[in-house]
């Protein structure tokens, strides 16, 4: 068993120990990170999954970021990263509860919320939460990316443009980036 709570209640080196026990040591050079350009991550939308001793499983962070359209005109959304389950907890629902209290923020119409993008697994995203890379394929990354595992889900008839650069508002990576060509 396990309760879902603020990612706010979680100790910072609780965060970092669980994100490195989830990926490898080179995890801040991925381009989910340079998408994030090290922004704060929105308390509101980010959460742990702990056990009755209070020891993390798993975590969800997510980060206001925007999609540069080509006409430069800013389309926030929600970055969903990372998300990460102790390998200790894996397959045990951690995840998937995780993703269900975001969405559920989501369907009760929280400011901001609805649009989400990530880098992830399309066997999880697309399946149990309706993401889909058909809306990114022409989306540009401040880095390399598998073109299937680049995400978003959209909701209350939200559109987002087809074409632009993924990055975090306030940096000018996602121009930069959408400029050079880069992804």
């Amino acid at each position: 068993m396990f309760d879902i709570v603020s990612l706010t209640e979680i100790d910072p080196a609780a965060i970092e120990a669980l994100l490195d026990a989830a990926f490898e040591p080179g995890r801040k050079k991925r381009t989910s990170y340079a998408i994030r350009a090290d922004k704060p991550w929105s308390p509101s939308l980010s959460y742990a999954a702990v056990n009755g001793t209070k020891h993390v499983l798993g975590l969800l962070q997510s980060t206001p970021v925007a999609l540069f359209a080509l006409d430069g005109t800013a389309h926030p959304l929600s970055f969903v990263g990372p998300m990460a389950v102790h390998p200790a907890h894996q397959g045990q629902g951690v995840g998937r509860a995780l993703m269900d209290t975001l969405l559920r923020a989501e369907a009760d119409a929280q400011p901001g919320t609805d649009a989400f993008a990530v880098i992830g697994d399309p066997a999880f995203f697309a399946r149990f939460f309706g993401f889909s890379a058909d809306l990114t394929t022409g989306w540009r990354v401040p880095g390399p990316v598998e073109r299937h595992r680049l995400l978003a889900k959209t909701s209350r008839g939200r559109q987002l443009p087809l074409m632009g650069s993924l990055g975090a508002p306030g940096t000018d990576s996602a121009p930069f980036a959408l400029a050079r060509g880069l992804a």
